[in-house]
């Protein structure tokens, strides 16, 4: 069984929260993970930064954070989104908003079902699974807002 629940924590944005949970749900499905529990939270900057701070000593804030809390055999965690980011990042890479608030809770997902990004050559993998989420959701760069 799969559980997805977004949260949005922001004080003045909103999101579609169905949109987010099958973006979860098809990462999940495309890794065999079906036994899953997945919280999507959407946050502004300072809870981020606050956030990063505390768990990864980061004094600055950034744009998706992915805590795995995961029992053997099942993918569980959090996924923390900085919707100010989204915006930013969006105009900043020429895509919507909309397609950059997915690409943030795709990448979440897929840190949490195993995925690095930390060396250059799992970076590149990531980003390749990444893209083809990204893609099959936003097949053209569409134009639309979170």
């Amino acid at each position: 069984m799969v559980q997805v629940l977004v949260t949005n924590n922001h004080p003045t944005k909103g999101i579609v929260k169905g949109k987010l949970v099958r973006y979860v749900e098809r990462v999940l499905k495309s890794e065999g993970q079906r036994r899953a529990s997945v919280s999507v939270v959407c946050i502004g900057g300072s809870k981020m930064r606050a956030m990063n701070r505390r768990f990864l000593k980061h004094d600055y804030t950034t744009d998706v954070l992915s805590f795995p809390l995961s029992e053997e055999g099942r993918c569980e965690g959090e996924i923390y989104v900085n919707l100010d980011k989204v915006n930013e990042q969006a105009r900043e890479y020429g895509v919507s908003p909309e397609s950059e608030l997915a690409r943030l809770v795709i990448h979440g997902t897929l840190h949490l079902v195993g995925y690095d990004d930390q060396k250059t050559n799992d970076r590149e993998t990531m980003r390749s699974v990444e893209d083809s989420h990204v893609y099959y959701w936003f097949p053209k760069n569409s134009s639309g807002s979170i």
